[in-house]
């Protein structure tokens, strides 16, 4: 792991809610796997009256995207039925991207997901562009496709060699 010091800040916030919301920045980062600290204006180089969440730069861009992704909203238990509904066929989100590539990246990874038995769906419009192309995956193969493209990125980089 690298030195704290070289650590890249992904989250900064002033809000009244600065100390939370960095909190659960953090949170999001770890259920992908990434390491992350949070820090008060007390840490150097912190700017005052904020909080941050700092990444190792080898995990900067996929924390970007984490974050970017909007947040997941919490269930109202009392919505959901017991009869009938699977959570397992529920739809949840494995990438998230808004700009020019966004639309081009989002149909890769569905093919890449398709090739390999994963059902998944594309949301997005090139019409809009305001608005982020998202790749859906059923939650009960989430792991499996997560994985899957990990394996393909690697692979696309030459890191797995």
């Amino acid at each position: 792991m690298p030195d704290k010091a070289e650590f890249i800040t992904v989250f900064r916030s002033a809000d009244s809610t600065a100390e939370e919301d960095a909190t659960n920045a953090r949170e999001r980062l770890a259920q992908e796997g990434i390491d992350g600290i949070v820090l008060d204006d007390d840490a150097p180089g912190v700017v005052e009256g904020t909080w941050e969440v700092r990444v190792a730069p080898s995990d900067q861009a996929r924390a970007e995207v984490v974050l970017a992704a909007p947040a997941p909203e919490p269930e109202d238990e009392d919505d959901v039925s017991e009869e009938g509904l699977s959570e397992d066929l529920d739809f949840v989100s494995i990438f998230s991207a808004q700009g020019i590539e966004a639309e081009m990246e989002a149909i890769s990874i569905q093919s890449v997901l398709e090739a390999n038995g994963i059902p998944c769906t594309v949301i997005g419009s090139a019409q809009i562009p305001s608005l982020p192309f998202e790749v859906r995956v059923p939650k009960s193969r989430l792991q499996e496709a997560r994985s899957l493209l990990e394996e393909v990125r690697q692979a696309g980089s030459g890191e797995g060699e």
